[in-house]
């Protein structure tokens, strides 16, 4: 049986430095600013398919289209981080989806949008985001202490709450409702700032490089390479329990969210100028989960907030299905789900980055997103299936009926958490 350890070789090179750091600030400010591009088009890409179709499965393969890179392409994206310099890799992930963002725009400014290119347009999107985030991810030990993860990935997970959650969708649909191709073009713009402030972040040729391989180890195959880091979470008790309850976290929110446009409008009475506000009122959790993450797991300690948290996320989304009649009824209980993701995120990551050395931590991190966001195409599928046959409440009940049954079948993993943070590894 695992059990949580620092494996050796994990970061004892890395030296010490003091405070988060400006190079951490210009990657926290990218990531904002792409975030905040990917919440316009969280509110934009389903009003957009909205217009184009009224059937709720057309409309959530909108959402899985966008997912589904993450179930396809992530051990090979991981490999590629684990080989080649991540910063490059970024500027060039972001430099793609620049330029996809730009083509929709123009054919929208022109009306030549169809639903199947938003399909296209939104796995392009996709691919690149299986890059850009596993670099994102393993950059982060590089250039931040260990011992202050916990507070750079909080602010990590406070600015994607903000940007894709809280302020992107009601500018969204904002500047879709004044005028369709706006939210396009803004996104292009958000994209091309991202890049040029991942440019700034300072480092030699050499620094965000991957350790190069022994080159007296015996030759391995590429499969066996590009799932070194999927046994490696699978292989450990309790990184297991944590994706695979990500996955199913993952599977049953995006059973409801892939038809949210719906649910709003048709069960809540909310218009195409509400559904932006109805999205980041809904974020409010997050943002403050986020902001005070460190502070929480430092009172309450992170074995007990990873018991409790699952649960009471699996209980929101049943009772959103059950009672969720009215928009402020969803956001109040909407609440403790985004609190929770946003602290589990916290915990989770930091664990992670502790545990897995940093030759294997391209492929872990995207072994483990193609887990947990591998489940979000599902879920799309699934929330569509379910809403056409039993109405737009049943997708938050089989979710969260979902989630809920397979957090209490884990709760024996959960408690092998360690009682408190890992000490550092230092040399």
């Amino acid at each position: 049986m695992t059990e949580i350890t620092v494996p050796p070789g994990a970061d004892t090179a890395t030296p010490v430095r003091r405070g988060l750091g400006r190079d951490y600030t210009n990657l926290l400010t990218a990531y904002s600013v792409q975030t905040l591009g990917e919440g316009v088009l969280i509110a934009a890409l389903p009003l957009l398919a909205a217009r184009l179709t009224s059937r709720p499965l057309l409309i959530s393969w909108v959402g899985l289209a966008q997912e589904l890179p993450w179930l396809l392409l992530a051990l090979p994206g991981g490999m590629i981080i684990d080989r080649y310099n991540r910063r490059r890799l970024m500027v060039s992930a972001q430099a793609v989806q620049a330029v996809m963002l730009l083509l929709v725009a123009v054919l929208a400014t022109f009306h030549l949008v169809s639903i199947w290119l938003l399909y296209v347009a939104a796995f392009a999107l996709g691919c690149g985001d299986v890059i850009f985030t596993g670099a994102n991810r393993a950059v982060i030990p590089l250039i931040v202490d260990r011992d202050k993860l916990e507070s750079a990935n909080g602010r990590s997970v406070t600015a994607e709450t903000v940007g894709r959650q809280f302020l992107g969708p009601p500018l969204g649909s904002a500047l879709f409702a004044f005028l369709l191709p706006l939210p396009f073009w803004l996104d292009a713009l958000t994209y091309l700032a991202s890049l040029l402030l991942i440019a700034r972040i300072r480092g030699g040729a050499r620094r965000f490089d991957p350790p190069r391989p022994d080159p007296a180890a015996p030759p391995r195959s590429r499969w066996a390479e590009a799932t070194e880091g999927m046994r490696f979470l699978l292989g450990h008790r309790v990184l297991r329990a944590v994706i695979i309850l990500a996955a199913v976290s993952n599977f049953g929110l995006f059973m409801a969210q892939s038809v949210l446009v719906l649910f709003a409008a048709k069960v809540l009475g909310v218009g195409n100028e509400g559904y932006g506000l109805l999205v980041a009122a809904m974020a409010i959790g997050g943002v403050l989960g986020g902001l005070f993450s460190r502070r929480i797991v430092d009172r309450f300690g992170p074995r007990r907030l990873v018991i409790l948290v699952p649960i009471t996320s699996a209980l929101s989304l049943l009772s959103i299905g059950f009672f969720g009649h009215q928009p402020v009824v969803v956001v109040a209980l909407f609440f403790i789900r985004s609190a929770n993701l946003a602290l589990w995120n916290v915990m989770a990551q930091s664990l992670s980055q502790r545990l897995v050395p940093n030759e294997l931590r391209g492929r872990t991190i995207t072994a483990g997103r193609m887990i947990a966001f591998g489940a979000l195409p599902l879920g799309a599928l699934a929330g569509g299936a379910t809403a056409t046959l039993w109405g737009l409440n049943a997708p938050w009940i089989v979710g969260g009926a979902v989630h809920l049954i397979t957090a209490l079948l884990f709760l024996p993993a959960l408690s092998r958490w360690p009682a408190s943070t890992p000490t550092p590894n230092r040399d």
